[in-house]
């Protein structure tokens, strides 16, 4: 699809594949690197559009691998407005950059869907675990979100100018898959995504071929999450791993200067399970370190995680899997 071209008169268009099946059914559309530095989704896209079951679906399958590609050309989140496409909903015909880019996604790709799934990861050196973030008061949303199969789904609040409020108020149910870092590709999160995004396809009757694959253990909800930041400047080091149970009050790091003084244990405000974490050591005061889900029984979740990497790790070479999952 045509996109506003740049200051070069160089032309852009953001690359759309559409598989029409058959026979009717549902049109659901597989969107990745609304963040242009989010690539984990853009080869995620790319292993499913090689499935030899696609040729037998049912209703349309429409993938968009990279939607912002102006930050996917810079290595960057943003747009070359420093607008963040995510925050820029519906969007406008004549508005800004972020405007029409948002207008074109939601007029040509939302508005002819009936269901979605966006793909993202964690920002720019923060990490996250493998999961969905839903509205799981939505009915279809909920189903969905378990069909997809990652050990934890969080309902997440919309956010104004966000593509999940937009989609919402067209009655599209929306799935927003987390999981990874940015500008990294993690086998773990790639082959669980393909995965998912295959079951939510069964889960709607797409495929009559894909095989069903939903782990044993249940996928857990969480209803509410909270970050743990910095109550100081310096060095940080990690004392917990993503994915592990974690109390109130437990200790998840240290920050100390250069010279190792001045430390200042990081303790848990919940507890749950770490969700998502920063990579860097070095840290401002203030900052997001650690994102907890708040669970009433945070000892299932760890099950559920366990049972989803021993699903996924099969074939995956050591160097392929992170030590902290």
């Amino acid at each position: 699809m045509p996109v506003p071209g740049q200051s070069a008169y160089t032309p852009l268009s953001m690359p759309v594949h559409v598989i029409n099946g058959k026979k009717d059914g549902p049109v659901l559309f597989v969107s990745a690197a609304i963040h242009g530095d989010e690539i984990n989704g853009i080869e995620i896209i790319r292993r499913l559009l090689k499935l030899p079951e696609l040729d037998e679906i049912n209703g349309t399958l429409i993938c968009i691998p990279i939607v912002n590609v102006y930050g996917f050309f810079n290595f960057t989140r943003y747009l070359p407005d420093r607008r963040d496409l995510n925050r820029s909903f519906p969007g406008a015909k004549h508005g800004s950059l972020a405007s029409r880019v948002a207008h074109v996604f939601a007029t040509e790709i939302v508005d002819k869907s009936t269901h979605g799934i966006d793909l993202h990861t964690g920002a720019n050196n923060r990490t996250n675990l493998p999961h969905i973030r839903a509205n799981l008061d939505d009915e279809t949303c909920e189903k969905l979100a378990i069909a997809f199969g990652t050990p934890v789904t969080v309902n997440a609040n919309l956010r104004d100018g966000s593509l999940r409020q937009y989609a919402l108020e067209k009655n599209v149910p929306l799935l927003l898959y987390e999981a990874g870092e940015a500008l990294r590709f993690d086998e773990l999160s790639i082959s669980a995504g393909v995965n998912g995004i295959t079951n939510v396809m069964c889960a709607l009757g797409m495929s009559d071929t894909i095989e069903l694959n939903i782990p044993e253990v249940p996928v857990v909800e969480a209803r509410s999450s909270t970050w743990v930041r910095a109550p100081l400047s310096g060095l940080l080091r990690h004392e917990i791993a993503l994915g592990e149970h974690v109390k109130k009050g437990e200790v998840l790091g240290r920050v100390a200067d250069a010279l190792g003084e001045n430390e200042k244990e990081i303790v848990s405000s919940s507890t749950g399970i770490l969700l998502g974490q920063t990579n860097l050591p070095v840290v401002n005061e203030g900052d997001a370190l650690f994102h907890i889900a708040r669970f009433d029984d945070s000892i299932s979740v760890v099950d559920a995680i366990e049972t989803f990497q021993d699903g996924h790790i099969e074939g995956l070479k050591s160097d392929d899997y992170p030590e902290a999952y």
